[in-house]
């Protein structure tokens, strides 16, 4: 049964699996990308995560269904990857809608009124905590769906799998899990890619990319309330060669007026004559809090109206997506 989630924003929490054998940098992007949808999120190493959705819901205005497509979307075409979701109101149901959803990736999310009927219907290996050796225990005895297992006695089901262990699959089985998501603290890295369709030589076009990757990180930035102290800069060439360039910011910002400044001073440190490029990453590092990063009225009255600006631009892409609006450097090369 596939419904929407409650929009209310109470107890609707996302579960997140990637595929198998990840990388490690791959997991650590996917993360980042959660962290762009909400700051309470959970990193479930190697390649699951949990995320908290109730003030998410209220900034972005969209149903929690919504967000998981988003997410997807994201980490498809910004990361090749495609992940697993699952949303309830508890991690138990998150965690078990996320593993009911098929290869490659999809999102599943189950409305607090349908969990009873929803989880009752499913095999007793599928309720997430219940390990191989448990569910052979309990098919033993005759119990082969969640719903059985929640119709059994507590005390029953604790001699069957032992104290701790039959308390928990009893209280998950009835959809009783008061586990909260417990954020930890924020990637200390922030990372955005491109790849280019063809090997390019076109300082324009490279330039309009580099533009469109400094745009992304700083909104990236401003909604994770982080500021970068450091710029990297990575070329990809044709061959596979790669070159790397870091520089400090004068001070922490994610505003795109710095990072663009930094960006192209660290672009035109490259020297590039004839190389074939074949992708571009800017990453930001050394992140603090936005709370930390100092603010002082500019007598720049064209930077103080772009900053002002910045903050509408934000509002528009949280409503209507991320490539709606930007500089028409990046949308030309789409004409």
């Amino acid at each position: 049964m596939r419904t929407r989630a409650t929009a209310d924003g109470q107890g609707v929490l996302m579960h997140v699996r990637c595929p198998d054998r990840l990388p490690e940098e791959t997991y650590r992007q996917v993360l980042e990308e959660l962290a762009g949808l909400s700051p309470v999120m959970q990193a479930l190493p190697p390649t699951a995560a949990l995320v908290d959705l109730r003030g998410a819901l209220r900034y972005h205005g969209v149903d929690a269904r919504r967000l998981g497509e988003v997410l997807r979307i994201r980490t498809i075409s910004r990361l090749g990857v495609d992940v697993r979701i699952g949303i309830g109101p508890s991690i138990t149901i998150a965690a078990t809608a996320s593993g009911q959803v098929g290869l490659p990736g999809g999102v599943l999310a189950i409305a607090p009124d349908d969990v009873t009927g929803w989880l009752g219907a499913l095999p007793v290996e599928a309720l997430h905590g219940i390990g191989p050796r448990q569910a052979a225990a309990l098919r033993d005895y005759g119990i082969h769906c969640v719903g059985l297992l929640a119709a059994v006695p507590p005390a029953t089901v604790q001699r069957l799998l032992g104290g701790k262990a039959g308390r928990l699959a009893a209280d998950r089985a009835r959809g009783i899990d008061p586990r909260p998501v417990v954020p930890r603290a924020l990637p200390a890295t922030a990372s955005v890619h491109h790849r280019f369709d063809e090997h390019t030589l076109d300082g324009a076009v490279v330039r309009a990319a580099l533009l469109d990757l400094v745009v992304r990180l700083g909104t990236r930035l401003r909604g994770r309330g982080q500021a970068a102290r450091v710029l990297t800069l990575t070329l990809k060439f044709a061959g596979g060669s790669s070159w790397e360039k870091t520089r400090r910011l004068t001070a922490p910002s994610a505003h795109e007026d710095d990072l663009r400044q930094l960006a192209y001073q660290l672009m035109d440190a490259a020297g590039l004559q004839r190389g074939r490029l074949t992708g571009l990453t800017l990453k930001g590092e050394d992140l603090v809090d936005a709370d930390q990063a100092p603010r002082q009225l500019s007598l720049d009255d064209a930077r103080e109206t772009r900053l002002a600006a910045e903050t509408a631009l934000d509002r528009v892409r949280d409503k209507f997506g991320p490539g709606v609006i930007g500089p028409a450097a990046v949308f030309r090369r789409a004409s």
